[in-house]
């Protein structure tokens, strides 16, 4: 009798050993497929990942498992190679991994269904009968002439044409007509007509296409509107002429609708779209079609990177260097990096394109790893922004805005030219302070302020979400002078609002973009080409394309200069680029304002100076210098507790046993508060381990984890390990 080796969803980083359910054949248990088995007291949903001969527990001391839930592998042997993968690389309990594979629905042990569409389809009698019989029936002779056209409709598409129930019981009653499942998975994909390309673009795709066999790698690094969009539309109909799906990963939910139009607009597909702002029901009927093979093209954000596919033919990684492909909690994992490994797994080739690649996959492509292809100009007729720092150091100030920046905004909507103002900071003012006594409104679950959001009379932490009414007396002293301190979104426009209210003024951010459809409304609107103004945060930044936008206005640029982290200068290198690049996308010359307290700081002299690849070679030089990553490899382990010294005290231990069994090559800094040590009422600590060589480094996780996983831990102690950590918080 075989061991199966099932993925449970719990924090253990093991397997589990169970004995296979009563009357199940043994070639039905393959790898992949959902069994039901006892785990404590309850019954859960456990995962296949391999069969062995035995069990280190014996078979006698192994429980049996209650049912089998599928009759053959849910996951794809892709998917099932890349969850193992990452279940070692990234160090992490594989229940949780394998969970990240499955909707819902699945997840919770539901039956699987498949998306067929019940129908109905003429009979052999029922074919044998010339056109236009039943004539004196009139329902009865449109349904068969349906039928005779399409050979299989389904039921909705009938009774939208009339035929109703009773009329399709009375066909199949005379044996005309019989029950179908229709499959959409049978359709083949249209294409429709590609844009001629530049001279650019057909050496990029001539490049990719010598190189269409098998696993390969390709950055694209394109200017903003160079046209790497139509670059992944030429690769994706490739992929859809030779019969196979292709899985497209954007970082915001906000793009899907864009993206979506661009793609319909050039193919005549089944396109399945995966992302948290579906239902449930959705996002089964999503997967179960990329899956099944009916969707040709799957466009998701972060998760949909674990989507089977049926005949993977093509995978694309759209703004690569964004953080939102990084996991920060949880299953701690990198998309991007998840991705390639895919492709490898998979044996087809992955796009990664951005105007701003990350250090890590620059630094890949200089080293040989990928093929790396640029794009330097802009396609079409439209050139790159020009960009201005603008000294705001003695200079008056309303609301934020200098007199040339304000200058400027109304030239550019008197031409009847639209603006787009950048401030990434929401709400009304970061900090809310007592004149007279000098109180601050602090959180009091985080080490950090509360920022006043005044149209809804809000006080709110963005970081654990507490939120209390705005107040109208300084607790402390019960002074009635409370000051709005700093700058936000909100007021930013409520002072546009007023001395520029001629205008449309449209507020981009997460509390102004609540609903589903709520950014592509924008988008269409902003797209009629009407003079307005634009404010808001990185949202906006992420690959939209507005064609009118001929001024942009950075507000805070200093914001972006100072930060602890050591990837500070090269994200706000990318963020800057890319906010610029929303200007001058047509025929409109785009200008850029940078407002600064610091018009000399190194790393804007270089920004204003130097194009972003010219940047981004200095920095990876001095990453290298310092072995920093790309050049070297970090990993974080992290503890947060309801005591902040027992956190430390668990991290301490961890070191301790770890340095007497690592080699030399591994350095360890820590245990230290993080940056923001109190969060949501827990405190959080962390261990920095620092290596030369990728292989240093997953020795140190494996070992880090092991030692972990002895301790005894209570005081509602969590801890977590970070691989390839995206930020130091």
């Amino acid at each position: 009798m075989p061991v199966l080796k099932l993925a449970i969803p719990t924090p253990l980083r093991t397997l589990f050993d169970y004995l296979p359910p009563d009357n199940v054949e043994a070639e039905a248990l393959k790898p992949g497929v959902r069994l039901h088995v006892p785990f404590g007291k309850r019954q859960v949903t456990g995962y296949l990942v391999e069969l062995s001969a035995d069990s280190k527990l014996g078979q006698s001391a192994l429980k049996q498992a209650t049912a089998l839930l599928d009759s053959g592998p849910l996951l794809s042997p892709g998917v099932l190679a890349l969850c193992n993968w990452a279940t070692h690389y990234y160090q992490h309990p594989p229940g949780e991994v394998f969970q990240a594979a499955f909707p819902k629905a699945m997840r919770q042990g539901r039956a699987h269904r498949s998306n067929d569409e019940a129908g109905w389809e003429l009979s052999n009698r029922g074919k044998g009968l010339p056109s236009g019989a039943l004539a004196r029936s009139p329902k009865q002779a449109l349904a068969l002439k349906m039928l005779q056209d399409s050979k299989q409709l389904g039921t909705n598409s009938l009774k939208q044409a009339g035929i109703q129930s009773p009329i399709l019981k009375t066909l199949q009653d005379k044996g005309l007509i019989q029950r179908c499942e229709i499959n959409h998975g049978d359709s083949a994909a249209a294409i429709g007509e590609a844009l001629n390309p530049s001279a650019e673009q057909a050496k990029v795709l001539a490049g990719m296409r010598a190189n269409d066999r098998g696993f390969s790698c390709h950055l694209v690094e394109g200017v903003t509107g160079s046209g790497k969009t139509e670059i992944y539309l030429q690769r994706i109909a490739d992929c859809l002429e030779r019969g196979d799906q292709a899985l497209v990963l954007i970082p915001e939910i906000g793009l899907t609708p864009q993206t979506l139009a661009r793609f319909n607009s050039r193919f005549r597909a089944e396109i399945a779209v995966l992302h948290s702002g579906l239902s449930d029901a959705q996002r089964y009927r999503a997967w179960e079609a990329a899956r099944s093979g009916s969707a040709h093209i799957v466009i998701g954000t972060r998760s949909a990177v674990f989507t089977s596919l049926a005949r993977p033919g093509l995978i694309v990684v759209d703004e690569e260097h964004d953080q939102s492909f990084k996991q920060q909690d949880g299953f701690r994992y990198s998309a991007r990096d998840v991705a390639v490994k895919r492709a490898q797994l998979e044996g087809c080739p992955i796009i990664l394109g951005s105007a701003t690649p990350s250090l890590e996959s620059l630094h890949n492509a200089l080293q040989g790893r990928y093929i790396h292809h640029r794009l330097r100009e802009r396609a079409g007729s439209s050139q790159l922004p020009t960009l201005e720092a603008v000294d705001i150091r003695k200079s008056p100030l309303q609301a934020g805005f200098s007199p040339a920046l304000l200058q400027a905004i109304e030239h550019s909507l008197q031409n009847r030219q639209q603006v787009l103002l950048f401030l990434n900071r929401r709400g009304y003012a970061p900090t809310l302070q007592c004149h007279d006594c000098g109180w601050v409104a602090e959180c009091p679950a985080c080490d950090a302020r509360l920022t006043l959001h005044r149209k809804q009379r809000r006080l709110r932490c963005h970081h654990c979400g507490t939120t209390r009414p705005v107040l109208q007396r300084c607790p402390q002293c019960r002074s009635d002078q409370l000051l709005s301190l700093g700058l936000g979104t909100e007021q930013a426009e409520e002072w546009l609002a007023h001395h520029l209210s001629q205008w449309p003024l449209y507020r981009v951010d997460s509390d102004s973009m609540q609903g589903r459809e709520s950014m592509q409304t924008l988008v269409d609107q902003i797209n009629r080409g009407d003079p307005c103004i634009l404010l808001g945060t990185q949202m906006l930044t992420k690959g939209h394309h507005f064609p009118a936008v001929s001024l942009v206005g950075v507000i805070d640029m200093d914001a972006m200069l100072f930060s602890t982290d050591f990837r500070g200068e090269e994200r706000a290198a990318q963020l800057l680029t890319q906010v610029a690049g929303r200007a001058g996308r047509a025929d409109t010359p785009g200008r850029v304002l940078l407002q600064t307290h610091h018009p000399d700081h190194p790393t804007l002299m270089a920004m204003l100076t130097q194009n972003y690849h010219q940047q981004a070679l200095s920095m990876l030089e001095r990453r290298c210098q310092s072995a920093l990553p790309p050049a070297g490899q970090l990993l974080i382990a992290r503890s947060d507790c309801t005591d902040a010294e027992y956190g430390e005290q668990f991290l301490g231990k961890l070191r301790a046993a770890a340095q007497a069994q690592l080699p030399t090559g591994i350095t360890m800094i820590g245990p230290l508060p993080a940056p923001m040590q109190r969060r949501a009422g827990r405190f959080r600590s962390q261990l920095l381990v620092h290596t030369a060589e990728r292989r240093l480094s997953r020795l140190a996780a494996k070992v880090l984890v092991e030692l972990a996983q002895q301790q005894s831990v209570s005081r509602g102690l969590n801890w977590s390990l970070d691989v390839d950590p995206q930020d130091m918080f």
